[in-house]
């Protein structure tokens, strides 16, 4: 799993990581390989209807109880190698290590901090002035635009919450500005981001890709045709509306106000300019782009707009590095819970269940689309994503369903439970910040759960769309 990320990454960057990783030499070895202290493997697990229904069932009831995630997992593991017994204690830190010591993981901590900056420095209202001055000709722009501005803001910053909280505020009052009523601005201010986790980077997509050892340049890639299939639908729908309503017709666009949003708004647009092209045109790898994001927010944020300090520089750091700290925990854990599943022959025996039910390909992906919609309104993206893809991704690949085609099933599911009432967390935020009336949010966002379960179809049945230009 390790080979295959370092694989991908430039000679230099991959001579110096190995030549700081000869003290933990161990953590190329393949999981199930592990050892104990004597050099003997452990004896083999065995598998157990009781303990994978123990394992399936124990951290989503306790996720849905309020508990952190870290806990979840640690209580889930510790079940089981109590229940189980024959598992050696030195094998559970060597796999923790093993899980973090991926070297695609160093973009997470990268991201997370240029998309603090970005918040924290202005970067992120600048960004929103461009496409506002374009696109204010055509009818529905506001909210077209909206989602626009929020997908490439919430690309680099990896959260839907934080971007719900840092671009709702410049576009609600636009909205209703426009005629919009509080229902539909309610609803699209809620969903609007949902694309930041399907259109790459995304740091969702690489704790996918460590958790099913993928690559994640593949699955990047995978991501860009159904980001737009899902944006361009849900244009179409915002279009179809203001159409109907009759609003939001706009003006035609003024060359001053475009020259002036670009003069102001260009270091901010040329941040995911650098990220995108870097890696798509094969300059840098996803790691090397985080990095270089992080650097240029930096030099923009401090040296160019000047709306931070030293002394903020260092609360954004602060924060940053406790949110790495939180993810790294978790992906330690979840490659302990991973191991267990894969060793003890559990996520075999779910493969054997699914089956023997003698149901098409096509059915068993719809139960699992409805079943990671549900678990997506209660449970964080990046949680399930760790909890879950050990246990389905092998049905998955009972159905010949590609690994990579599945993780954009996974994600775009998990995304849309971001703002699926009751409990989307999208939902609290923006309800928190703007002071909706739940009931005005949850009709508001009906509209934008059936538009986008609408492009999860395609997607689901369409492999091609995730496919083709791994073909290329």
């Amino acid at each position: 799993m390790a080979r295959s990320a370092l694989s991908q990454e430039s000679p230099l960057i991959l001579s110096t990581w190995r030549s700081s990783s000869v003290l933990f030499s161990w953590r190329y070895r393949p999981l199930p390989a592990i050892s104990t202290l004597t050099g003997e493997p452990p004896p083999p697990l065995k598998a157990d209807p009781d303990m994978f229904m123990i394992m399936c069932a124990l951290p989503l009831i306790l996720l849905m109880c309020g508990f952190p995630l870290f806990l979840v997992l640690l209580a889930t593991v510790t079940s089981a190698i109590v229940f189980l017994g024959s598992m050696p204690p030195t094998a559970v830190p060597q796999i923790m290590f093993s899980s973090i010591g991926q070297f695609s993981l160093l973009a997470v901590p990268f991201f997370i901090f240029a998309g603090e900056l970005m918040g924290r420095g202005g970067m992120a209202r600048r960004l929103v002035r461009l496409p506002i001055a374009l696109f204010s000709g055509v009818r529905g722009a506001t909210p077209i635009t909206a989602v626009g501005a929020t997908t490439l803001y919430g690309s680099i910053s990896g959260s839907t919450a934080a971007t719900v909280a840092a671009i709702g505020p410049i576009f609600y009052p636009q909205l209703r500005q426009k005629g919009y009523d509080e229902k539909f601005s309610a609803g699209l201010i809620t969903c609007a981001g949902y694309l930041d986790n399907i259109i790459p980077p995304s740091i969702a997509m690489i704790l996918y890709c460590v958790a099913a050892e993928q690559s994640v340049v593949k699955l990047f890639y995978a991501g860009i045709i159904p980001g737009i299939v899902l944006a361009i639908i849900m244009a179409f729908y915002i279009f179809g509306y203001a159409w109907l309503k009759q609003i939001d017709a706009g003006s035609r666009p003024q060359i001053k106000e475009i020259l002036i949003a670009f003069k102001e708004g260009f270091w901010a647009i040329m941040m995911p300019v650098i990220v995108f092209g870097g890696i798509y045109g094969g300059m840098f790898t996803p790691t090397e782009a985080a990095g270089i994001a992080c650097v240029y927010a930096i030099v923009v944020t401090m040296f160019v707009h000047r709306e931070l300090q030293w002394r903020d520089f260092w609360k954004v750091a602060i924060s940053s590095m406790y949110l790495t700290s939180q993810v790294f925990l978790i992906v330690a854990l979840a490659g302990v819970f991973s191991w267990i599943l894969t060793t003890s022959g559990l996520a075999g025996s779910a493969v054997a269940a699914i089956g023997d039910l003698n149901l098409p390909s096509w059915a068993i992906l719809i139960v699992i689309n409805l079943f990671l919609l549900a678990v997506g309104c209660v449970i964080d993206t990046a949680s399930a994503i760790l909890v879950l893809t050990p246990l389905l991704l092998p049905i998955a690949k009972h159905m010949n369903v590609d690994p990579i085609h599945f993780g954009i099933i996974m994600v775009t599911n998990l995304s849309i439970g971001t703002f699926t009432p009751p409990f989307g967390i999208n939902i609290f935020v923006a309800q928190s910040i703007f002071d909706f009336p739940l009931k005005s949010i949850y009709r508001g966002l009906v509209p934008f759960i059936l538009v986008a379960i609408l492009g999860l179809a395609v997607i689901t049945f369409v492999p091609t769309l995730s496919l083709w230009l791994l073909a290329k």
